[in-house]
């Protein structure tokens, strides 16, 4: 089976595909660590040529029937469901996640988002205010040209989710996704062409750091939306700052999932499972702090120990396969360096470790510390550390006790106190007797540093369109002069 996923070109330009003039840019696949396609990055005039493109096209697309753009993301939407194996298998390719993933989780994700935000077009309206004789009214008007810049985790779900609220308000975009999976949104881009997204609307620009710097700041875009580390979206933020430039940042996290004695045990393990080993642990909501309350906390280390048996790591392209590989060398480094402070710092080790080579198996820690750097830092690597508590009000101040904002979770049979906690955690996304599901009719966002705005839902189009106001006089106009 040959494993090449040599794209046309590396950029993708004014509705067609453009070979990149900066440094080479290998694609390598996590399970073997081969060369699937060499591409190259965008110059820093092509960059500046993808965001002009991107401006000279966005008004005649604004300036269409908002159920015209939305009736193109929703053929998008059915192409990227007709195709979806192929697409699956390169995004496999591309990330290293199981097939068995990527099948439900990442295009059909991708999918859903163009189909929602396709169908909710012609819905979205102004507001008509009377004053008594005079009246006002508001329109809600895209914002010109959009930068989306995504992570190696979710690359094609990622371009899709900020695509899809971005078009369909008759902005225009030019993404760059992650340097490490660049493919998926080529793919995209052709798709929403042959859809009859306008050329020049959707354009696709590659590179490391530097190219994203230099979408962040380019005169023509007036939005940017990240999806990257806090410190990357310090960076970014700032450099948009300087241009006034609207932000959507979704960054990492170090979250809570809360289990009291009363939960269902089996469930509860089920989730912190999900919460902490799906995509090899590489997913920014994960509830990697596991709080278990006094009563439950045995059973559920016991039962979650021989349920880690069941994991199978291997070829990614295999269906059997649950637990895929690293991204890369660096990042599996990373992992194991926060296993061995585990270790030094006292946190007993249940299951796992630090593997070998491209993978490290689902991890779990016990007798951990709050203050303990595996209870304190994000490390976007399958490791879940549980910590013990006592009752409901500790629990919620140590689970307040971090920087980040983006996800928690609680786990019990009382609802009452279900819905008590959740409304004291700080956090934008939240889940009660369940974790990590993010359907597009739900808002997706953070609080604290974990980012600002929000994804998905209705409430996306907040985030990718501005409000003006107009007041209408319906009589003379008097005047003290």
């Amino acid at each position: 089976m040959t494993l090449n996923a040599q794209p046309a070109a590396s950029l993708f330009i004014g509705g067609r595909p453009v070979e990149g003039e900066g440094g080479a840019l290998p694609v390598l696949y996590p399970y073997t660590g081969e060369e699937i396609a060499s591409l190259r990055e965008a110059s820093a005039g092509q960059v500046a040529e993808a965001c002009r493109v991107a401006a000279r096209a966005q008004p005649a697309w604004a300036a269409l029937a908002p159920a015209e753009r939305g009736r193109v993301l929703s053929r998008a939407a059915a192409i990227i469901r007709e195709r979806n194996e192929e697409l699956s298998r390169l995004e496999t390719l591309d990330t290293g996640k199981p097939i068995q993933e990527t099948l439900v989780a990442d295009w059909e994700s991708g999918a859903q988002a163009l189909e929602f935000f396709g169908g909710l077009a012609a819905s979205i309206t102004g507001q008509m205010i009377p004053l008594g004789r005079d009246w006002a009214y508001t329109r809600r008007e895209p914002l010109g040209v959009c930068a989306g810049i995504g992570a190696w985790n979710y690359p094609s779900q990622i371009a899709c989710w900020k695509a899809a609220p971005a078009l369909v308000m008759g902005n225009a975009m030019v993404f760059k996704p992650s340097e490490e999976t660049p493919l998926g949104a080529l793919k995209l881009a052709e798709i929403l062409l042959e859809a009859g997204l306008p050329a020049g609307i959707f354009n696709v620009v590659q590179g490391r750091a530097e190219v994203g710097a230099a979408l962040a700041t380019d005169p023509n875009v007036d939005k940017v939306s990240l999806t990257g580390s806090v410190p990357t979206g310090r960076k970014v933020y700032a450099a948009a700052a300087e241009g006034m430039r609207h932000v959507t940042m979704e960054l990492g996290g170090k979250s809570p999932l809360i289990v009291f004695d009363d939960a269902n045990p089996e469930h509860a393990v089920s989730a912190a499972m999900l919460a902490n080993f799906y995509s090899s642990g590489q997913i920014c909501s994960n509830g990697t702090r596991v709080f278990l309350q006094e009563g439950i906390r045995d059973a559920f280390l016991d039962r979650l120990a021989e349920r880690v048996r069941n994991v199978r790591m291997g070829d990614p392209l295999d269906p059997a396969t649950t637990h895929g590989p690293i991204i890369n060398p660096a990042q599996a480094g990373k992992i194991r360096a926060a296993i061995a402070s585990g270790l030094e710092q006292g946190a007993r080790l249940l299951c796992g470790g630090p593997g070998e080579g491209a993978f490290i198996p689902p991890t779990v820690f016990t007798d951990a510390s709050d203050e303990m750097t595996i209870t304190r830092d994000e490390i976007f690597g399958p490791v879940m550390t549980t910590l013990g508590f006592h009752d409901e009000e500790e629990v919620i101040t140590r689970a307040n006790a971090t920087g980040f904002g983006l996800a928690a979770g609680v786990f019990t049979q009382d609802l009452t106190r279900a819905h008590r906690v959740i409304a004291q955690l700080q956090a934008g996304t939240c889940w009660i007797n369940s974790y990590n599901l993010t359907p597009v009719e739900m808002p997706f966002g953070a609080v604290k540093q974990s980012g600002l705005g929000r994804e998905n839902s209705a409430a996306a189009i907040e985030h990718y369109s501005q409000l003006k106001s107009v007041y209408v006089g319906m009589g003379g106009v008097d005047a003290p002069y």
